[in-house]
């Protein structure tokens, strides 16, 4: 099993930047990419961002690319989703997922094993 834990959200004004967090535990050595998604009041759960935690290579949502960035840090077994520019459509519930297998279709949800318990990202107008 892989524990997720995010941490970084918050309030913040439109325009403004956040840095989220999500440090993995357990066996981790299993994990073969993480991602991020984010889910609306009353809207599906979309992808958002996902990397492959050995080679680094990222995938974006259209509405994200050139304004966040995902990335990870293996010696502290985290990923980081940093949210520049940021909307106020964009306020939501956070969530780290990560899954143990190759994906072609990495922007789908039900690709992850793991998810971790979100985290709430408010963008105020």
């Amino acid at each position: 099993q892989v524990q997720l834990v995010e941490s970084g959200g918050g309030l913040v004004q439109a325009g403004g930047s956040l840095r989220l967090s999500c440090a993995a535990s357990g066996r981790t050595f299993s994990i073969y990419a993480m991602g991020w998604f984010r889910q609306a009041p009353g809207k599906e759960r979309e992808f958002v961002a996902a990397i492959s935690w050995t080679l680094g290579t990222t995938t974006y949502a259209d509405s994200v690319k050139g304004r966040f960035t995902i990335s990870r840090d293996h010696a502290k077994n985290t990923e980081y989703l940093q949210m520049n520019s940021l909307k106020p459509e964009e306020t939501g519930v956070y969530y780290c997922a990560a899954r143990a297998n190759p994906s072609r279709k990495p922007i789908m949800a039900v690709e992850y094993d793991y998810w971790g318990q979100g985290t709430q990202v408010t963008v105020s107008s």
